[in-house]
Formats: C-alpha cells, sequence, structure tokens
C-alpha cells in the first residue's frame, strides 16, 4: 500500500515505515505523532484511487524523528575583471518523520 501526499509545496509518494524529508515543522517534537490529511492518491492491491482533488477520508499517520540539515549550498557571483565577488551559502533545515499508518 502507498500513498502520494502534498505536504506545503512538494508532493511525496510514501509506504508504511518510510523515512521522509519533509519542510522544518518548528512545532513537532521529536516523537510526537502528526496526520499528513492532505492525500492526493492511494494504491492498494494493484487498485488505485485518485482523489478530486484528495482522497474522501484518506490520511497518513507518521512519527517525528528529529530535524535534519539538507547539504549545503555555495553561492558564488562574480564579475570577470571588475575584481567583484561574492561567496555565500544556505543549508536548508528539514523534519525527519518515520510513516506510520495509511488510512484508506
Amino acid at each position: 500500500m502507498y500513498a502520494i501526499v502534498s505536504d506545503r509545496n512538494q508532493q511525496i509518494t510514501v509506504r508504511v515505515g518510510d523515512e521522509v524529508v519533509c519542510d522544518l515543522m518548528d512545532m513537532a517534537a521529536p516523537g510526537s505523532k502528526i496526520v499528513f490529511d492532505n492525500v492526493l492518491l492511494v494504491g492498494k492491491d494493484g487498485q488505485v484511487t485518485v482523489g478530486k482533488p484528495q482522497v474522501p477520508g484518506a490520511s497518513v499517520q507518521a512519527e517525528v524523528i528529529g530535524p535534519f540539515k539538507g547539504k549545503k549550498l555555495v553561492i558564488f557571483r562574480f564579475k570577470r575583471r571588475k575584481n567583484v565577488r561574492r561567496k555565500t551559502g544556505h543549508r536548508q533545515k528539514y523534519t525527519k518523520v518515520r510513516i506510520t499508518a495509511i488510512q484508506a
């Protein structure tokens, strides 16, 4: 059984037991439970239920593992022959969750 869940700005395919990286959730403490209500598709035993736009009554339960940082991105801007250089970086913060159940 699998489901496609819409979480803020991304769509994620999940199965029970998967560890998924989501956008940072400040209010989610490690060990707490969260529910994804915005389920777009559910697949079970070869049968697929597609929502219009969401599957009615479907939800995905997950347990928060903890905060997680993505890889570091380096942004380097320069203008040739002008001695203009600017180096900055960014490291996105995420929340890692483990999928515990899919209700359909």
